[in-house]
């Protein structure tokens, strides 16, 4: 990758933050957002207190697929908030918010602008599950509920490992429907 193509990507990575002043943008964030409240009502299995299966995420995916990084860790972050307001389940913790952000900033970095490529859905879904689910929100349930790291990894670690392929799946089907019937509605950045 030359010198120019670096400082031109990541350009566009950071200038996408401008994009939220366009009304279309901003109108589809909400529906998005307002598809992941649903989403987290109607599709979300919970295994105990410390794993959960859901799709509410799926909204986030594909604001971090057609808006990057940046833009998707304000929605990430700001549904995070949201979801927890609604559901007035459990503790607010702060690290699951920057959780969310940092799971955003990482699918944009993998998927904004770049070509939709199986690799790269597969890449971005095990950063995420590792650096996001088994390495962060594991911490922050020790933090906040003071159970053993050792006691609730196992769990976690088998749980992302079978929603890996199913993610990945789900997420290819999705970006590609998204890429097709959506993404040319936002591609003229005007």
């Amino acid at each position: 990758m030359s010198q120019n193509s670096i400082v031109t990507k990541k350009t566009s990575i950071f200038s996408s933050i401008g994009r939220l002043k366009e009304t279309k943008v901003l109108t589809f964030c909400g529906m998005m957002g307002a598809l992941a409240i649903v989403l987290g009502y109607v599709a979300t299995i919970k295994f105990g207190p410390y794993i959960r299966i859901g799709f509410s995420g799926l909204p986030n995916q594909v604001v971090d697929y057609l808006f990057g990084p940046w833009i998707g860790a304000i929605f990430g972050g700001t549904m995070d908030i949201v979801k927890w307001f609604l559901s007035g389940d459990g503790d607010f913790f702060p690290g699951f918010t920057l959780t969310a952000m940092l799971g955003a900033v990482i699918y944009g970095l993998f998927l904004y602008k770049q070509p939709l490529q199986v690799w790269r859905v597969i890449a971005a879904q095990v950063t995420v599950k590792i650096v996001c689910n088994l390495v962060l929100n594991t911490l922050w349930l020790n933090i906040l509920y003071g159970q053993a790291i050792a006691a609730i990894l196992p769990g976690r670690i088998i749980s992302n490992a079978v929603m890996l392929p199913v993610d990945s799946i789900i997420m290819l089907i999705m970006l590609t429907v998204v890429k097709t019937s959506i993404k040319p509605y936002f591609d003229n950045e005007n």
